[in-house]
């Protein structure tokens, strides 16, 4: 038996301190910082997940046997390396790529770069930076509106923007390359706008073989009908009805396996999980990008429909004897639903008292934005709780969903009332 450290603090974390809590493989989980829901499965430890040393010296202390990485800065700062690169911490595996292979994630470049490389579907398109500024009039009356324009680097997930006119998203990659989003915006990727339905497949994979995780669609936008300021995510919904066998077959051939094909040539070892950020084009699916962790909220959809032990497929990266172990799935649906604060994705309060959750039936209540005070639980995030249910139907999912967040309650408590609504 092992311990094991989880970091990060949102509903992701939550989803796998409950599943891996349920293997018989793990002795104690600790999770760092975690938050109210991580509490009743581990401990909590206050570490901040880009602080390396504070890191090592936990994992020293609680004799933790493997490091599971949740968010991307870490991954994309190069926690995998500098375990590696210490002698005291390099046999001690981190499940989550090294900084080379978290460049699919943490540079929009690179990885718009390496999915032409390999000839994987995505949209067309061109990198800018300061010098090249002059160019990029030329370059969108190439494109149809709308026009898609990306951050380069990690921007907590505001990076990305769709824009309608020719003059302002000149301006906003202005806007960009001058700062807006800090280093992240030293480099602005154009691109195609394609048109239909978004959804996020995943991998765990050794850097051999993989194993195909339940795939999920996640609702970004803040208002129904897919209006308004773009989220972390306010709900998802797995399986995805449109990804039938026929459809994940391109998925495999397409983009997977073209995907580990070219990472092995070019001599990078992924270990970890792999997200795929797809769009079905008329029953073809497109990489709008590749993500180097789980997602949240799709974690709080996947997680719950895995019925086999996820600690054996997490071993199997760790000694990369992934392909002798097999996955379990639950063929029943699984909604989420996310309770937000009032004011989110803007300004928002926190340290408002929750209360109900212990009215909640039939399903699970994951912590995204909470933390223990006193002997209140209160919120401490945008998103607060991620009300996640199973149903024989998508329809019974979602509505078993609804009725427990009706009875969960915080000053200025707000969620979308149509998650599932375009499927």
């Amino acid at each position: 038996m092992m311990n094991i450290l989880i970091l990060g603090s949102g509903g992701r974390e939550h989803a796998l301190t409950w599943k891996l809590a349920q293997s018989e493989k793990v002795k104690n989980i600790f999770i760092g910082p975690g938050n109210a829901g991580t509490s009743e499965f581990g401990t909590n430890l206050l570490i901040d997940p880009e602080n390396f040393s504070d890191i090592k010296e936990a994992v020293l202390k609680h004799k933790i046997g493997m490091v599971i990485v949740g968010p991307e800065a870490p991954l994309v700062a190069g926690i995998h390396d500098f375990f590696l690169n210490d002698i005291r911490l390099k046999d001690i595996p981190v499940i989550g790529p090294d900084k080379s292979a978290a460049r699919l994630e943490g540079s929009k470049d690179f990885s718009k770069a390496f999915l032409l490389r390999h000839n994987i579907p995505t949209a067309t398109y061109k990198s800018f930076d300061k010098s090249t500024m002059n160019q990029v009039r030329d370059f969108l009356k190439t494109l149809d509106p709308p026009y898609v324009i990306k951050a380069d680097g990690l921007a907590a997930g505001k990076g990305v923007l769709i824009i309608d006119g020719i003059n302002e998203a000149e301006e906003e990659v202005r806007e960009m390359l001058n700062g807006k989003f800090g280093k992240a915006g030293n480099k602005v990727v154009i691109e195609q706008f394609l048109k239909g339905i978004e959804l996020s497949v995943f991998i765990i994979t050794d850097g051999n073989s993989y194993k195909l995780l339940p795939e999920a669609k996640d609702y970004k936008k803040i208002g129904e009908g897919d209006t308004g300021l773009n989220t972390g995510g306010m709900g998802s919904v797995s399986p995805v009805p449109f990804a039938d066998h026929n459809f994940m077959e391109k998925v495999k051939k397409r983009i997977i396996d073209p995907t580990m094909k070219g990472l092995s040539d070019e001599g990078i070892i992924y270990k970890g999980f792999i997200f795929f950020g797809l769009i079905n084009v008329k029953g073809n699916p497109y990489v709008i990008e590749y993500n180097a962790r789980l997602g949240d909220p799709e974690s709080e959809v996947i997680i719950p429909r895995i019925k086999s032990d996820l600690f054996e497929l997490i071993e199997g990266v760790a000694k990369g004897d992934l392909a002798e172990r097999t996955i379990e799935t639950d063929n029943r649906f699984v909604t989420t639903v996310m309770l937000v604060s009032g004011g989110y994705p803007g300004h928002y309060e926190k340290g408002r008292i929750i209360s109900g959750i212990e009215n909640t039936t039939g399903c699970i209540v994951f912590h995204a934005g909470t933390k223990n005070s006193g002997d209140k639980i209160v919120t401490s995030g945008g998103r607060v709780l991620a009300v996640s249910a199973w149903g024989n139907t998508m329809t019974e999912a979602v509505q078993t969903s609804y009725r427990n967040a009706g009875l969960i309650s915080f000053d200025g408590i707000s969620y979308r009332k149509d998650i599932g609504f375009d499927l």
